[in-house]
Order: C-alpha cells, then structure tokens, then sequence
C-alpha cells in the first residue's frame, strides 16, 4: 500500500522526487535503457546509459547504486526518512515479456518497495533513438 502522510497536500501526494527516481526503458534486443530521474526538463535531458540483465554492470547493480544514492540522501539530511527509491519502469512496444518479468523480479529481489509500469512516452522513445545512434547500434 502506497505510504501515507496526513500532512501532505493532495498535490504532492503523487509527485515522484527526481532525487529519489530511476526511470527504465526496456527495449528490443533484451536492452535495457536507464537514467536517474523523471527526465521533466526538456532544457536538462537526462544522461541515458544502456545495460542489460547480465552481471556484473547489469540493471542489477545500477538498481542497487541508485538505491544507496536514495539511503544516503536520507541519512544526510537531504530526503525525509520516508522517501524511498522509485523506479518507473517503461516497456515500450518491441521489448519482451521475458524482459518484462526479469524487471518485476528485479524489483523484487532488490527489494524495492515503490515502483509502476509506466506507458513510454514519445521523449523516452526519443532517448533510446539518440543514444542507439550516438553509440552506433540499429
């Protein structure tokens, strides 16, 4: 069940922290495309970067880096004790169900608490074509 705070204005209440989110892309080929953040400034694109499932580098590790990030933010200070990793995840139209089950085990296995499946958006499918040509992949 999704945290509730009787404080929080009914605005926030489904806003996703660019601090706290990890957006994945999956894609054809069992590729996996990932950036830290939501990606809602069109002036400040986020930095996508390309792994798959396989270990070590594999989606594994960068769940559970970006997890770290998040539970070092909020021993710091910056994060309140009740933010958490989110992680959006968006298939989009070529990419597998096999892929798509290995995400939703990931999650689990990384115990990730706070997650959605997500419909790709036009921007994102614009980030895996830009950075497949910038890395020269079909």
């Amino acid at each position: 069940m999704p945290f509730k705070d009787e404080n929080m204005k009914k605005e926030d209440q489904s806003k996703v922290k660019e601090s706290t989110a990890l957006t994945i892309l999956l894609s054809k080929d069992h590729r996996v495309y990932y950036y830290e953040g939501i990606g809602s400034d069109p002036a400040n694109p986020p930095k996508v970067e390309v792994t798959g499932f396989k270990n070590p580098d594999g989606i594994r590790d960068v769940i559970i880096n970006k997890k770290k990030k998040v539970e070092d933010l909020v021993r710091s200070g910056a994060l309140s004790a009740t933010d958490k990793i989110t992680v959006l995840i968006k298939p989009d139209d070529n990419s597998t169900y096999e892929d798509f089950v290995s995400i939703i085990d990931e999650m689990a296995i990384n115990g990730i608490e706070v997650y959605a499946i997500v419909d790709i958006s036009p921007v994102d499918k614009e980030f895996i074509h830009l950075t497949e040509a910038a890395n020269g992949v079909q």
